[in-house]
């Protein structure tokens, strides 16, 4: 039966490849443009097995596929990408404000008035602030809602009991995203995986990465997991345009974000 499975695998993979075949004959340049920017920015993820090229082409990936020439071109006015990163090699005025994030989310104990929401939700997501506007909610932190400097997005992911998401690539490569563990347990099956990185989060809370990567978060406890969910301003050299994208993204995405968290439950 596996054996069967696999095999149309592979042919649902052939028929597709010689789909975009034929694209490339009957649109040969525009074809061309998206192939030759696309293999450009999917070999960052350094994996090249069928599935992983299927994924990105083809699957979930197909928008971060169609969004790469602009990806790619923000590459010009962004810093070196590193693809996972510490906190140390932010700059210190946006370590300071993920700081001061994680001690209000504390000090509002704000895990605490989550937990009767949660219910036999697979995955929930609550926003106070999307792309630097704030969300109204529940919840009003009004030390979430001033103008900061690098943090564009602040939420909690909440992943219940054996919960995990399957490999995807955020599509938009304009911010990179911080989480930060509100809940570690000793457990080596609750843990995010970027490529072939895999970040328990037992061994640090903190987990700064570019999501354009591939990348894959698993709860595999008995217990709900808590993530502080922020993104952040690419470190550039122009921010004053890299906040003008921003805005004008907040503006064209804002009436259809639900599309980037179909998967989730909004509180």
């Amino acid at each position: 039966m596996k054996l069967i499975t696999k095999k149309n695998k592979y042919i649902k993979f052939i028929l597709k490849i010689c789909l975009v075949i034929l694209i490339a004959y009957i649109i040969p340049k525009i074809a061309a443009f998206y192939i030759i920017w696309g293999v450009l920015d999917f070999s960052r993820n350094k994996q090249f097995s069928v599935e992983v090229i299927n994924r990105y082409f083809f699957g979930n990936g197909l928008l971060t596929w169609a969004l790469s020439p602009f990806n790619l071109l923000i590459y010009l006015i962004t810093s070196k990408n590193k693809g996972i990163y510490e906190l140390k090699d932010l700059p210190k005025a946006c370590q300071n404000e993920i700081k001061f994030l994680v001690k209000t989310f504390e000090k509002q104990n704000i895990i605490e008035k989550l937990k009767d929401k949660v219910g036999p939700k697979k995955r929930g997501m609550i926003f106070f602030k999307w792309y630097g506007k704030n969300n109204d909610n529940f919840i009003n932190i009004k030390e979430f809602s001033k103008d900061f400097e690098y943090i564009k997005t602040i939420g909690v992911s909440i992943f219940n009991q054996q919960q995990s998401t399957s490999t995807h690539f955020g599509p938009l490569r304009v911010t990179l995203r911080v989480l930060y563990n509100f809940t570690p347990i000793e457990n080596n099956d609750v843990f995010i995986m970027v490529n072939k990185h895999k970040h328990l989060w037992h061994d640090d809370p903190f987990f700064i990465f570019d999501d354009t990567l591939m990348h894959k978060s698993v709860n595999h406890s008995d217990q709900v997991r808590y993530c502080m969910f922020v993104d952040i301003l690419r470190p550039c050299v122009f921010p004053k345009l890299m906040n003008f994208i921003i805005k004008s993204l907040r503006f064209m995405l804002s009436r259809i974000n639900g599309i980037f968290y179909k998967n989730w439950d909004f509180i």
